[in-house]
């Protein structure tokens, strides 16, 4: 019986913190060179000074209900996230047709591309509660690739996170700057990311002597994190509960290796 009573005591003492604790958000308005881009950062208001900070791109859509969930998960754990707005303030493509295009552009010129990511990056570094010297980078679909790219660029982090993210870039040479580790999530049905792509990601990471690790999820599409791309695989994307819960999983135990 003490014993328990002590237990009781223990919990009566711990609750009023995980009450206090809350999850809290806001727009942040950034630049890079000329244009006008607006992020959203999520932090949780308890806990240490300092922590990691992690950032998030978005799929194709821009910033979204979607990306911005993703964030408060990310904040509810510990880390101060912030989600990237790669088009620009106001920039929201509102079908696939405008979505296929805006992310286009970006796919077709990777030095803005990566130039968009690291004014986020730089932009992440400077939030208030982030340890700049333990960051990561996560991405979804078009993220993914971005992140991947922001690894090619040499950035200073600890490692990205592709969540069915293109795998493919036009400077494979590139892999030699990258001093991320590298998560690569991916559906092993995925037609937008065909077995001839991920053999030349494999190839280019080997090649330039990164720490990777490639997860392939049997029968998932492109897509498959998210609710929105519906449950019908044979058009290409859909979503895939048991595949998003592994990949998350998988991307937890990752960060928790980079930030030990």
């Amino acid at each position: 019986m003490p014993s328990l009573a002590r237990l009781v005591l223990a919990l009566s003492l711990l609750a009023p913190v995980a009450a206090s604790a809350e999850v809290k958000t806001r727009l942040v308005e950034y630049r890079q060179a000329e244009t006008v881009l607006e992020g959203f950062v999520a932090w949780d208001d308890t806990g240490p000074s300092k922590r990691p900070g992690v950032l998030v791109v978005h799929e194709w859509t821009g910033i979204d209900p979607y990306v911005r969930k993703r964030a408060e998960q990310l904040a509810a754990m510990g880390y101060v996230a912030f989600a990237a707005d790669i088009y620009g303030k106001g920039v929201r493509p509102a079908t696939p047709q405008e979505a296929g295009a805006e992310a286009g552009r970006y796919r077709s010129d990777r030095a803005l591309l990566r130039a968009r990511v690291r004014a986020a990056l730089a932009e992440l570094k400077r939030q208030p509660g982030v340890d700049g010297d333990r960051v990561a980078a996560i991405g979804y679909c078009f993220g993914g690739t971005t992140v991947l790219e922001l690894a090619r660029s040499g950035a200073d982090l600890k490692g990205v996170v592709s969540f069915h993210g293109g795998l493919d870039t036009p400077t494979p040479g590139d892999a030699r700057n990258v001093k991320a580790k590298v998560l690569a999530l991916h559906g092993a049905e995925d037609p937008y990311v065909p077995e001839a792509q991920v053999k030349a990601f494999e190839d280019e990471m080997r090649a330039g002597g990164v720490d990777w690790q490639l997860v392939k999820y049997s029968g998932a599409v492109h897509s498959f994190t998210n609710p929105a791309s519906g449950n019908d695989a044979s058009k290409g994307a859909a979503y895939d509960a048991r595949a998003d819960r592994r990949s998350w999983e998988a991307m937890k135990v990752f960060l928790a290796e980079l930030f030990r």
